[in-house]
């Protein structure tokens, strides 16, 4: 903490002294995000309640060379929050105005620090939402949310947040106020919106955001169809895309999934299932009518055991809680987990998932099912107890054998949850030297000196000075990116 005393002395005089947290006991709040896996006791946090007190921040931290890291609501389930031991961890969850809301034009201008739901209730009574819905949306925040692209249920219909963000305000590394985007729906130049969603945090902080807001859809219909097992499941989901049908959602849950949500919020999902599929449909009402006759034939022809429609709002909750309470549920039923977030061809599925089962039997590991099925966005938690000998280490294997069969059948290793510094091992994996430089490259242009979120995403940590070159495994890291 001796090397960051005149740099905390300097943002309490220029931002108030509650502005700024050095004391160790209260710093290690912020050690981890959502994967407690990893921890790290941050060297300092500040709390701006603006965009000027974070360009102030950012500013005094590039006068120093001292390292950021930006994070929200602290949700994130790759480590992308992670702190640095001897930088500055900068937090915007005071920074929570929804400053416009603009049915007209379909959009909506916030702050990082709102919470997502928070932005589909100030444009409800306007006839729209902001249609991107991760589990956590009841306590995630959209600056969280444009720095990992996140997804959720309803991104198979949707898309995921870049389709959503029409603008940004951002504070580059250096300490200046950038727009990138705008209000238009189509900016001209290079899409340097699009670069920066996604980018965990390494090419800057976002302060404002220009947001899209979807109409209300005219009707919304739900339905859970229980089946003997995921390859049932599986089957069912395949044959419904490829019936034409696009589902606002369609998840799926195993038998151990199903088991941790009863056990949290008792959703009574039915009984013996091996696993159950979720499909919600949305749109014109006739269209939904027809459609949605349409699933529930398709589901009982791969062998639906059981096929409940939700009646009304209250029992489309009752259906959806067990889904969106399927991570945190998992605590009832082992005292630690992995959650991985790879992505297969929706095809690849049952195969897939006979695989995991095989790894997580051959280890002595369980692995608890619950994800996007309509994508083939995997969720795979991994359940092992951190205080016996090995299991947290058998359970490593697991998650990593399970991020190698996704590239295996073509697919990726994070859907949404974003690389951050839980998965930088696995990009050499995916990419090769020549891609991971090029991305180096594009990072360095926003961040010459590497101090926005460093240690992430990239299994070599650089300096950007350094002439561009394929990636050894002796190369040292530098300096200033050590935890």
């Amino acid at each position: 903490m001796t090397s960051l005393t005149p740099l905390a002395a300097e943002l309490r005089a220029a931002l108030g002294p509650d502005r700024v947290v050095s004391d160790r006991q209260e710093l290690r709040t912020y050690e981890c995000d959502g994967l407690a896996l990893y921890k790290v006791t941050p060297g300092l946090v500040v709390l701006p309640r603006d965009t000027d007190e974070c360009a102030t921040t950012i500013r005094a931290c590039a006068a120093a060379g001292v390292p950021f890291v930006a994070r929200g609501s602290g949700t994130g389930l790759s480590g992308g929050a992670l702190p640095h031991a001897a930088g500055v961890l900068v937090v915007t969850s005071k920074m929570r105005t929804i400053v416009e809301v603009a049915p007209d034009d379909e959009r909506a201008v916030v702050e990082p620090g709102v919470i997502n739901l928070h932005v589909s209730t100030a444009a409800r009574p306007h006839g729209y939402y902001y249609a991107p819905d991760p589990s956590s949306q009841q306590i995630c925040s959209i600056g969280g949310n444009v720095a990992e692209n996140s997804g959720g249920a309803h991104c198979l219909k949707y898309g995921f947040t870049t389709n959503h963000v029409l603008g940004a305000e951002i504070v580059t590394p250096d300490g200046d106020v950038v727009e990138l985007g705008g209000r238009a729906p189509d900016v001209p130049g290079y899409d340097l919106l699009g670069a920066f969603v996604g980018s965990e945090g390494t090419l800057g902080i976002a302060t404002r955001v220009t947001v899209r807001l979807t109409r209300l859809p005219e009707s919304v219909r739900t339905l859970l169809a229980a089946f003997a097992s995921t390859d049932e499941a599986g089957a069912a989901t395949s044959q419904i895309i490829a019936a034409g049908v696009v589902p606002a959602a369609i998840e799926m849950m195993d038998a151990l999934a199903i088991e941790a949500a009863e056990a949290a919020v008792a959703c009574g999902y039915p009984p013996g299932a091996g696993a159950v599929l979720i499909v919600e449909l949305d749109g014109p009402a006739a269209e939904v009518e027809a459609q949605f006759g349409q699933v529930t034939a398709l589901c009982e022809a791969a062998g639906a055991t059981e096929v409940r429609i939700a009646a009304d709002e209250v029992e489309r909750a009752l259906i959806w809680q067990g889904r969106k309470s399927a991570f945190a549920a998992v605590g009832r039923i082992s005292p630690d987990y992995i959650v991985q977030d790879g992505v297969i061809p929706r095809t690849a599925l049952p195969e897939v998932l006979r695989r995991i089962e095989e790894v997580a039997q051959s280890r002595g590991v369980r692995v608890a099912n619950v994800f996007h099925a309509g994508d083939g966005n995997l969720h795979p938690l991994v359940l092992f107890d951190g205080e016996a000998a090995g299991e947290a280490e058998r359970a490593e294997e697991v998650s990593g054998a399970i991020i190698d069969l996704c590239i295996e059948y073509g697919g990726s290793i994070t859907g949404e949850h974003g690389v951050g510094a839980d998965k930088a091992k696995y990009m050499p994996r995916m990419f090769t030297a020549d891609d991971l430089e090029t991305m180096h490259l594009l990072r360095c242009a926003f961040d010459p000196a590497g101090l926005s979120n460093p240690g992430k995403i990239f299994p070599t940590p650089r300096l950007c000075g350094e002439v561009p070159r394929r990636h050894r495994a002796t190369d040292p890291p530098p300096a200033a990116e050590l935890f």
